[in-house]
């Protein structure tokens, strides 16, 4: 794939807004396009932070010209996602494309098999579909995810870390958490990930997780939409191995589905910096172009 150009001059910004969602107040991320043809709407991976999506968001309304309104929307159970397209896009006739990072993959698919009418393309980002029984990290989080006394630990440390000087905090995050994040994601991490509540949340997001990936992906559905349906997966990301798409279900049972290998050396993680969120943008506009959902130029 060739390098994304992005234009010199300061694109457009993603403004944050809580809505309303079945009584929940939900964080979005979004770019309202004034004449758009389709909306993008973008399920994070755990731990549901929108904000962490805002270069991404904002490249990927670039890469496709304005003509489509960007929306990432902050961590809610599946039946909530449904009930956030009907309510914010049951009245418009835009195509609505699906894009899942990480276990967001996982949701979206769930998304799309309730909404089959509505959802025109499924994109899953480096999907966390199953268990890797092979990786240590995974098993550590699962570990700590499942004693309510270590994620409490987790917890208050992560909280102490918020109360230290925020010099001090900034480079314990950019050291430990993300040596290639981008300031912006760093500050991210700074002002809503290291919160007790926060943490909390995500460790137990992570036990479920866990939990429900032991079973295989509805691979039914996955084959009855392949046409419908891409992922991206990374050379060296445990969280989705290329086992999974070389040696495992998806090439095998759903051969139709667009599988992808991103070599370019970004990471699980691609959100946290520029150069990753320029590179996927670009690679969710080419599939968005191909299938004809956009007006040409």
């Amino acid at each position: 794939m060739e390098k994304a150009r992005l234009t010199p001059f300061p694109r457009e910004q993603a403004a944050t807004r809580i809505c309303m969602v079945s009584s929940f107040a939900t964080e979005l991320l979004e770019i309202r396009s004034k004449e758009p043809s389709l909306h993008v709407l973008v399920i994070p991976g755990n731990p549901g932070i929108a904000a962490f999506y805002k270069d991404f968001v904002e490249a990927l309304y670039e890469n496709l010209g304005g003509q489509a309104s960007i929306t990432a929307i902050g961590h809610i159970s599946h039946s909530q996602k449904v009930d956030f397209i009907e309510q914010e896009l049951q009245h418009t006739e835009q195509s609505i494309v699906l894009v899942g990072h990480s276990i967001g993959a996982y949701i979206g698919l769930e998304v799309f098999k309730r909404l089959q009418n509505k959802i025109k393309m499924f994109v899953g980002l480096y999907p966390f579909l199953k268990l890797n029984k092979n990786s240590v990290t995974q098993s550590a989080i699962g570990y700590i995810a499942r004693s309510s006394l270590l994620s409490k630990g987790v917890s208050l440390f992560a909280s102490f870390i918020s109360s230290l000087q925020p010099s001090i905090t900034r480079g314990i995050v950019k050291r430990f958490l993300g040596p290639s994040w981008s300031v912006a994601a760093v500050d991210v991490a700074c002002c809503h990930l290291l919160k007790y509540h926060t943490m909390r949340n995500v460790l137990f997001m992570a036990m479920t997780e866990f939990q429900k990936l032991t079973e295989e992906p509805d691979w039914t559905f996955v084959r009855a939409k392949e046409d419908k349906i891409a992922f991206l997966f990374g050379v060296d990301d445990h969280w989705g191995p290329l086992s999974h798409l070389e040696e495992d279900q998806i090439s095998k049972c759903a051969p139709g589905v667009t599988l992808s290998v991103e070599t370019e050396g970004h990471t699980h993680g691609y959100c946290c910096n520029e150069p990753g969120s320029f590179w996927v943008a670009e690679y969710i506009a080419n599939l968005i172009k191909k299938q004809s959902l956009i007006r040409n130029n």
